[in-house]
């Protein structure tokens, strides 16, 4: 019924799914997390990619949506001589965010695709996407079981496409990765969408656009983050890294906000609510920047803060390159505790615009995402606490501090202060 990528198995998880023949999957980190570290890089050769065996193969061109409708312009255009104007920075969230609300508004109950598998199928699809999502990401897992069940399932989805994409630009297959084969995979994320999933992960995907009203827009904007990744080492501006972080994390929110829902006593516009997503996933990235600034310019050769705003602040690509200690007492240079006291504050001016919209989500999606804001805010602060040296120390959150922050978290998803304040006559 399905077809299998040609490359590895997941003996990690075999154990814990039944299943009738072997898949490979492929996730790798949290589109908004850039998490490097040694623990996540063992799981990552753990497991095998779809890139080389799966992406070499030739996809069928996409066709019309299976409502009948067209969501956006395939990506099979950019083979047929077709060549529209390229959208830059903010106009590419623009054109996501509406097509989106739009989406939300015509189709509440999602493309309503017939299927061509069982529940059998699908129960073994979801499962698998629940385990791999529950080994990356404890936290956001835990959340998820306070939603209805099929919204977790949906969740979970989401979760490890982004994940398989990312993997494909920053797995251990990475090297072997070329522009066509990020092609082939968005193919393939026609096919999804069109109700021909490739494996039994995508089966599960095409499974939650049947009932959620998700738009395919946003997944193609992360592959296009994922050929960024590829092409650019250096962001010169920020509106340039702001379409960065909207294509690798941003995109995120809007796959998920359909999913999650909207609380049915918010009576305002549901744009507003997906601007709140946005902003999230931008908050989140800017922080995973902030924290692994060292690591990417040692290890990666990338710098992904703003040249620009780095000259302004009188410092060159090659001091970040080794490290900003100041020769004479080996602690962190000024100029570089002025830059991130600047990068600080606009990162958590974006959580700022995040949590405005959080409470109006529906009340069982409130905590999970109340928690993946407290947490990562609190990066920030580690980040001041280590004297702003991101260069050879890693701001993160200790496992008892998450712990105390879930309660927090709880609270604030109950009280729903800014849902109450907006419907306030």
């Amino acid at each position: 019924m399905y077809q299998t990528p040609a490359l590895g198995q997941l003996p990690d998880l075999s154990s814990h799914v039944p299943c009738k023949q072997s898949f490979s999957t492929t996730p790798c980190r949290a589109p908004h997390s850039r998490r490097r570290h040694c623990q996540v890089a063992a799981r990552s050769n753990e497991i095998a990619t779809v890139a080389t065996a799966t992406l070499t193969q030739t996809a069928s061109p996409a066709t019309i949506q299976p409502d009948g409708t067209t969501l956006s312009a395939p990506s099979s255009s950019r083979n047929s001589g077709v060549k529209p104007r390229q959208l830059r920075g903010r106009e590419v969230e623009e054109r996501a965010l509406d097509c989106c609300v739009r989406m939300h508004q015509e189709h509440p109950n999602g493309l309503q695709m017939p299927t061509r598998f069982g529940a059998g199928g699908l129960d073994e699809a979801y499962e698998r996407c629940g385990v791999v999502t529950a080994s990356y990401a404890k936290t956001f897992y835990l959340g998820t079981q306070l939603m209805t069940p099929e919204k977790a399932k949906a969740v979970w989805a989401v979760y490890v496409w982004c994940r398989r994409t990312d993997e494909l630009v920053d797995g251990p297959n990475a090297s072997r990765i070329t522009p066509e084969a990020l092609d082939r995979w968005e193919e393939r994320l026609e096919g999804i969408f069109e109700g021909r999933p490739y494996d039994i992960l995508d089966a599960a995907l095409t499974d939650t656009v049947s009932k959620f009203p998700v738009h395919i827009q946003p997944f193609r904007d992360m592959i296009d983050g994922m050929r960024m990744d590829l092409m650019k080492s250096r962001y010169e501006t920020f509106d340039e890294l702001y379409e960065y972080c909207y294509r690798v994390a941003g995109t995120v929110g809007l796959m998920t906000t359909p999913i999650m829902g909207v609380d049915p006593s918010y009576k305002g516009p549901l744009k507003d609510v997906y601007q709140a997503a946005l902003g999230l996933g931008t908050a989140n990235q800017l922080t995973n920047i902030l924290r692994d600034v060292g690591e990417d310019a040692t290890e990666r050769d990338r710098i992904y803060v703003p040249t620009q705003e780095l000259k302004e602040f009188g410092i060159s690509e090659s001091e970040v390159s080794i490290g900003m200690f100041a020769p004479s007492t080996g602690k962190i240079d000024d100029r570089w505790q002025r830059f991130m006291q600047f990068q600080i504050k606009r990162a958590r001016e974006y959580f700022g615009q995040a949590e405005a919209g959080v409470d109006f989500l529906d009340k069982n999606a409130r905590w999970p995402v109340w928690s993946a804001l407290i947490l990562y805010r609190q990066i920030l602060d580690g980040i001041e606490k280590n004297g702003y040296n991101n260069f050879t120390k890693r701001s993160y959150v200790p496992k008892w501090k998450k712990l105390l922050s879930l309660p927090h978290a709880a609270l604030k998803a109950r009280s729903a202060v800014n849902l109450k304040a907006y419907n306030k006559p």
